[in-house]
C-alpha cells in the first residue's frame, strides 16, 4: 500500500526519518486520496491520536539478543494509548519506546522509555534518564502511559519532557549503537540483515520487494528472512554509509542548497565511520542524535563544525 501511493500520489519513493517513521513527500495539497487508501489499508486505526501514536522499540527484539521480547507490547501500547482521548492532546513530538535491554532505543531520548532489565522487570526513564522507578513487564505499558499523564499536567508550554524546569529522573543508563549494519544470525539459527538505504530514500519498487521489514530509528530497516535487500546497502565497510540530510532544495523552501546532491557527491570521500549530516538551513531537521559532523549551507558554502 505504501510503495503504491508513493508512486501514485508521491515522489515514487519513501523517506524514513529519524524517528522510524516512513514518510512520503511529493503530496498534492489534496490528501483526500491518500487517506482513503491509508484508511482502506488499516494504516489509520485511530484518527485522533494519530499524530501521537509515536513509538520507538528495539528493532531486533524477538529475533536475536535482548532481554524480552517486546513487539507484542507495542501493539499493547498503541491500544492503550489510543484507547485515552486526552492523550490526543500529547504534543506531536512527544516520544514513547519500549528498550528489550540492550540499550538501543533507550539512548534515542524518548520521553518516557521502560527498559528492560531482565526478564521481567525495567526501568522507567524520562527524556533518557532513569527515574529510579522499577516497573515489571507486565506493567510497562501502564508505567508509560501514567507518565504521559503525568506530563500533560505539568507540561505548561513544554512539547518534550526534558524540555521540562525540573526534570524528576537522575542519570543517562549507558546506551549502544544502533543495530549494525550487515547479516546477522536470528535466536532460531536462521538469517536476516540489517540495510540502509541511500540517504534514507528508498524506490517504492524496492519497499515492495522487500516485503517484511522492521524500520529502525537509524534510517536503517531490519529484514527479518533472508539476505536479499534490493535498494539497500548492507556492507558496513561501504563508505559514506553515515552520511544523513535533510530534504533540502527543491522540496523545502527554507533550503539554501540542495543538499542531498551535495550530500551524495560526498560520500564516496567519507569512511564508513564517519557520521556526517547536511542541512539546508539552521533548523537541522532530521540531525541525528549522535556526535556528528555538522555541514550546515551558507550563502558561501557550508559551514563546517561538530554536534
Amino acid at each position: 500500500m505504501l510503495a503504491s501511493c508513493a508512486e501514485d500520489l508521491g515522489d515514487g519513493s519513501v523517506h524514513l526519518t529519524s524517528r522510524g517513521n516512513i514518510q512520503l513527500r511529493g503530496l498534492s495539497r489534496d490528501t483526500g486520496e491518500l487517506a482513503a487508501r491509508l484508511s482502506a489499508a488499516g494504516l489509520l486505526p485511530a484518527p485522533a491520536h494519530e499524530r501521537v501514536r509515536n513509538y520507538l522499540a528495539s528493532p531486533l527484539s524477538g529475533l536475536a539478543g535482548g532481554l524480552v521480547d517486546v513487539r507484542a507490547t507495542v501493539f499493547e501500547l498503541d491500544r492503550a494509548v489510543c484507547a485515552r482521548p486526552e492523550l490526543a492532546a500529547l504534543p506531536g513530538r512527544f516520544l514513547f519506546a519500549l528498550d528489550d535491554g540492550r540499550g538501543d532505543v533507550s539512548g534515542e531520548d524518548a520521553d518516557v522509555c521502560w527498559r528492560a532489565l531482565d526478564s521481567s522487570t525495567g526501568a522507567v526513564l524520562l527524556a533518557g534518564r532513569d527515574t529510579g522507578e522499577r516497573v515489571p513487564f507486565t506493567g510497562a505499558v501502564d508505567a508509560l502511559v501514567r507518565k504521559a499523564l503525568w506530563f500533560l499536567e505539568v507540561r505548561g508550554s513544554a512539547w518534550r519532557v526534558r524540555e521540562l524546569p525540573a526534570l524528576p529522573a537522575g542519570e543517562r543508563p549507558p546506551s549502544s549503537p544502533g543495530v549494525p549494519i550487515g547479516p546477522f544470525t536470528r535466536d532460531d539459527g536462521l538469517a536476516g540483515v540489517v540495510g540502509a538505504p541511500v540517504l534514507g530514500q528508498l524506490a517504492a519498487a524496492d519497499l515492495r520487494a522487500l516485503g517484511e521489514i522492521v524500520v529502525t530509528p537509524w534510517r536503517s530497516v531490519v529484514v527479518p528472512r533472508g539476505l536479499d535487500a534490493p535498494g539497500l546497502v548492507t556492507d558496513p565497510d561501504a563508505p559514506g554509509l553515515g552520511i544523513s540530510a535533510c530534504i533540502g532544495r527543491p522540496g523545502c523552501a527554507k533550503s539554501r542548497a540542495d543538499v542531498r546532491a551535495d550530500a551524495r557527491a560526498m560520500m564516496p570521500r567519507v569512511p564508513a565511520g564517519v557520521r556526517m549530516h547536511f542541512s539546508g538551513c539552521e533548523r537541522r531537521c532530521g540531525r541525528p542524535h549522535e556526535p556528528h559532523v555538522d555541514m550546515l549551507a551558507g550563502s558561501e558554502g557550508y559551514q563546517k563544525g561538530t554536534a
